[in-house]
């Protein structure tokens, strides 16, 4: 049983969008194209769990199919960490899900099944989650507010490049910002297995300006495309010198 490769988008913001298109709309277009769209809310200290412009996060990661998180700073880390690996799980539980409907018949669910079967299964969502191949690709919100929190949001992304290396299958990762100094988002790291070498990007990054979700996100969801259209036209390329004997 193979699930492919794992897509995700792993929002990083403090904050509701201000301009453009409703995010919860565009998150469910990433879910219709196999792209999980999991968000966390970085509080201000004086800020609460119920604050009402948090809200909107929630209904991202409804709509997105993936997972939600509001924390402090001080637990980015173990969070943004939680966060991937959950979602994971969650993706892997429904194409398995899918899979027993299609043997068992359409009311038959993983919750459904006796506990042994369950057991057995879960092993099996446990080891696709380790042999699967997955792309993150992380969206920094660096509009004015998050200026004191991106030092803390790149030592998460470290720690997370960190945690998910002793996987079996591989990992891609890329980082955009947003808002962009001419688009929506602005690509800070390409595709790449570790994000080790973007402690000397970070410092690069400047925030301000509004908060344009929507179109970050949908934007976003297109960088998993030009990534295997790009991968095609290099295959294309090698193949059409092979033939010509260069």
């Amino acid at each position: 049983m193979r699930s492919g490769t794992l897509k995700q988008i792993l929002l990083l913001t403090d904050g509701c969008s201000n301009r453009g298109e409703d995010p919860s709309v565009t998150a469910a277009l990433a879910y219709q194209q196999g792209i999980t769209v999991n968000v966390i809310g970085i509080l201000d200290d004086d800020q609460t769990e119920e604050s009402a412009e948090l809200k909107e996060i929630e209904e991202i990661s409804l709509s997105g199919g993936g997972v939600s998180q509001i924390v402090y700073s001080e637990s980015l880390s173990q969070t943004v960490q939680m966060v991937t690996k959950q979602a994971m799980t969650q993706t892997l539980q429904g194409f398995v899900n899918k899979e027993l409907k299609q043997i068992l018949g359409s009311n038959q669910t993983l919750e459904d099944l006796d506990p042994e079967k369950r057991g057995e299964i879960m092993e099996v969502v446990e080891d696709l989650g380790e042999t699967s191949d997955l792309e993150v690709l992380v969206l920094v919100d660096t509009s004015a507010s998050m200026h004191d929190k991106l030092q803390t949001v790149k030592e998460s992304l470290i720690d997370l490049s960190i945690s998910l290396n002793s996987r079996i299958g591989r990992n891609r990762f890329a980082i955009y910002s947003f808002p962009g100094k001419r688009k929506d988002i602005q690509k800070v790291f390409d595709w790449s297995p570790k994000l080790d070498a973007i402690s000397t990007i970070f410092p690069k990054l400047t925030s301000g300006g509004i908060t344009p979700t929507g179109p970050a996100i949908r934007e976003a969801m297109y960088q998993f495309g030009k990534k295997s259209l790009l991968r095609s036209l290099k295959h294309e390329d090698k193949s059409g010198l092979e033939e010509t004997g260069y």
